[in-house]
């Protein structure tokens, strides 16, 4: 997908946690495991809070559909 690097949206966990429909704890886990990277914004406890790319989520939901419709 493309979008324009300088306004891309950045959603935080509990935004991204609605747009998926999961819990902000799976969107922690998938960061961890590489399964969904977020950006890390800040020096909140040393760490930063997350946000992600709305095109990455995006991207993401895409592939999860195409990979339920090769599964049928």
């Amino acid at each position: 997908m493309v979008t324009d690097k300088k306004t891309e949206r950045l959603l935080t966990i509990e935004q991204a946690a609605i747009v998926l429909k999961v819990n902000r704890a799976t969107l922690r886990r998938w960061d961890k495991s590489g399964k969904l990277k977020a950006i890390r914004i800040g020096s909140r406890k040393g760490v930063g809070d997350r946000r992600y790319k709305e095109s990455d989520l995006l991207d993401f939901m895409v592939k999860k559909i195409d990979e339920i419709k090769t599964k049928k």
